[in-house]
C-alpha cells in the first residue's frame, strides 16, 4: 500500500531528510521519498498505518501537513 502527504514548510535538502527520517520510524513504514520540488511524500507502507500517525510524524518534524491520499 502507498500513500502521498502533501507538505508544506520545507525548502532544502536538509527539509527533505528531516521528514524522511521522521516518517520512517512510524511503525508499518517500509520507504519514504520525497519531492522536495513537489511537496510531496511517497510512503511505501508494510500494512495498514493510520493516517494520523503519518500527519504526526511529519507535524512533530516541524512541517505542515496539507493532505493525505
Amino acid at each position: 500500500m502507498a500513500k502521498k502527504i502533501y507538505i508544506e514548510g520545507m525548502s532544502c535538502d536538509h527539509c527533505v531528510k528531516h521528514v524522511t527520517n521522521a516518517l520512517i520510524e512510524v511503525d508499518g513504514v517500509k520507504d519514504v521519498k520525497v519531492d522536495l520540488k513537489g511537496k510531496i511524500a511517497a510512503v511505501e507502507l508494510a500494512g495498514t498505518v493510520d493516517d494520523s500517525k503519518l500527519k504526526e510524524a511529519v507535524e512533530e518534524a516541524g512541517y505542515d501537513v496539507v493532505k493525505i491520499e
